[in-house]
């Protein structure tokens, strides 16, 4: 209250001014007509655990069917990438990156070969798989609160929203009685598509509730063929503009919505219709007919492809192949550190034979 008020009103008592701050308070604690109220800034991680993961390691394409940017360093350096940060010191990631040369030239030729990288390349993947199963069992822990060793939909849902800063027991106690939980249109859109999901993953004979490899499968899809062909519905179904279930060149590089405002905008624009465009013609649509299937994006999208990994593998040799012999010395995975690792190394030839 400004001195030109007090002037005019004069002063407060003590009794009145504490009676409004009593009714300040009270005011803002109560959420009107909002049956379930917000008690908690969310925990990000507690929301991580639970919730299923935007950016899946090791597989080609985002959920949202975005490409996945950093799956030549996932599939390479396995649970080594954060090793491999921007910042870190040149010289000890061209050390590391000598050892995991060693370590895929297994007949010790000095090079590595498409199937020596294919190889690689499935055990890294391989590593992605078992992280995932590590993170799951410690997010099945936090969803099963009576540790039965099964997830209802109601359990889970408890546990989201208040991960998403609902209270808990509220929430809880309206489930149970069946009342209705008043939630913001967002939260309430994502739990639609999160039941669906859940449901997906309830393999038959289906009774509604999750054990821990369900559950695996509705966090990770890429750990079940069933859960992968869900996502490759959900990822045609957003793309595909005529409704018949396929995909063709333009409506998988169609841009998504949003204008173009400036030149950088429109250069990134451009970069991500070419990268798609090479992605459709080279790699997914495998019958070269200008559509492609369910079943191709689905091929295209399973980690565990012994044919895709050699295809990566033989894509990933003839980026730094520069002697153009099909296979990679040392020093041309040092040169192209970038693109394997996604760091540069600085005088990346310097006593490359010495360190060898």
């Amino acid at each position: 209250m400004s001195t030109r008020r007090r002037a005019r009103s004069g002063h407060l008592t003590v009794a009145s001014l504490a009676l409004f701050v009593f009714l300040l308070v009270d005011v803002n604690a109560r959420p009107a007509n909002f049956s379930v109220h917000k008690d908690k800034t969310p925990d990000s991680k507690e929301t991580n655990e639970i919730l299923p993961p935007d950016h899946l390691n090791g597989v080609k394409m985002e959920m949202d069917g975005h490409l996945n940017k950093d799956f030549h360093q996932e599939v390479f350096l396995g649970k080594e990438m954060e090793e491999f940060e921007e910042d870190s010191e040149p010289r000890r990631n061209r050390k590391k990156l000598i050892e995991i040369f060693t370590k895929v030239d297994i007949n010790k030729d000095r090079s590595v070969s498409a199937k020596e990288m294919q190889r690689w390349i499935m055990e890294k993947t391989e590593e992605h798989f078992q992280e995932a199963v590590r993170e799951n069992k410690l997010s099945f822990r936090a969803v099963d609160p009576d540790g039965d060793g099964y997830v209802t939909w109601d359990e889970y849902r408890v546990k989201f929203l208040a991960s998403k800063g609902f209270n808990e027991k509220e929430v809880a106690e309206k489930i149970k009685n069946n009342d209705e939980l008043k939630v913001d249109e967002e939260t309430q859109e994502v739990l639609e598509s999160l039941k669906d999901r859940w449901f997906q993953a309830d393999n038959p004979p289906a009774d509604q509730l999750l054990n821990e490899e369900e559950f695996l499968s509705f966090l990770h899809p890429e750990h079940s063929r069933g859960m992968l062909k869900y996502m490759v519905k959900e990822i045609i179904r957003d793309l595909d503009q005529d409704g018949d279930k396929e995909l063709t060149l333009s409506e998988f590089i169609s841009l998504p919505k949003g204008t173009v405002e400036n030149q950088q905008a429109q250069d990134i624009d451009d970069d991500w219709v070419r990268e798609r465009k090479k992605e459709f013609e080279e790699v997914i649509d495998a019958n070269h007919n200008g559509i492609v299937t369910m079943e191709e994006l689905e091929e295209y999208m399973d980690p565990m492809n012994e044919y895709n990994a050699l295809n990566e593998a033989k894509q990933m040799i003839a980026v730094a192949d520069e002697n153009q012999n099909h296979s990679l010395e040392l020093e041309e995975i040092l040169k192209y550190s970038e693109y394997f690792t996604g760091s540069k190394l600085m005088d990346y030839a310097r006593n490359v034979h010495e360190e060898f």
